[in-house]
């Protein structure tokens, strides 16, 4: 895969979006529904792998990772380092490099992507993003760090308070990715052509 200026610069606009979707209500606060905050990492994550295409939207996906890891303050509460992978929620940040790559792919599938392709593409995002999220923090709470009485049923309950919110967003993907998709695929003439022949 060859990546001209115009991918990186998107791929790395995408890397600083999922920095501030994760820290939003650091900005404001309003954006806290009782306990639970607004981020916009998942609407991000969907809307960059529609965008950037399933390859291109992982790669982004993995640079915010990797930056977050390597110390930079991206994830939520503006953490970062190590100490995050042993947290009940880096499952989610690994989600974000399957979920871009899901909802890109299905996209790319189809020769003339419809509001039904866009609907399907976003949902399945979130789809992979709660999967291996909530397998994940079950797996932590349940394991390392000892929280006793956890089931993988009440992980998945735990998750509902946030499931209006993100599937809000994923709506509002699926209504803002075709205008934006077809504004992207301009600028990307080569990658384009290419998915063409």
């Amino acid at each position: 895969m060859k990546l001209r200026t115009a991918d990186l610069t998107l791929a790395a606009l995408f890397v600083a979006l999922m920095a501030i979707g994760a820290n939003i209500t650091n900005w404001i606060p309003a954006l806290v529904f009782g306990k639970v905050p607004l981020t916009l990492q998942t609407f991000f994550c969907i809307l960059g792998g529609i965008l950037l295409g399933s390859r291109l939207g992982a790669i982004s996906m993995t640079v915010y990772a990797l930056v977050g890891l390597a110390g930079a303050p991206v994830f939520a509460k503006f953490s970062g380092g190590f100490d995050v992978l042993v947290g009940p929620t880096f499952g989610f940040i690994l989600s974000f490099i399957l979920a871009a790559y899901a909802a890109g792919k299905i996209v790319e599938l189809s020769e003339r992507p419809t509001m039904l392709t866009y609907t399907v593409a976003a949902f399945a995002g979130l789809l992979v993003n709660y999967v291996i999220g909530t397998s994940y923090l079950y797996v932590a709470l349940s394991t390392w760090m000892g929280v006793k009485g956890v089931t993988y049923f009440g992980t998945w309950k735990g998750m509902l308070p946030f499931l209006p919110k993100d599937t809000f967003l994923t709506i509002l993907t699926a209504i803002l990715a075709p205008r934006i998709h077809k504004a992207v695929s301009k600028s990307r003439p080569a990658a384009t052509s290419k998915k063409a022949a």
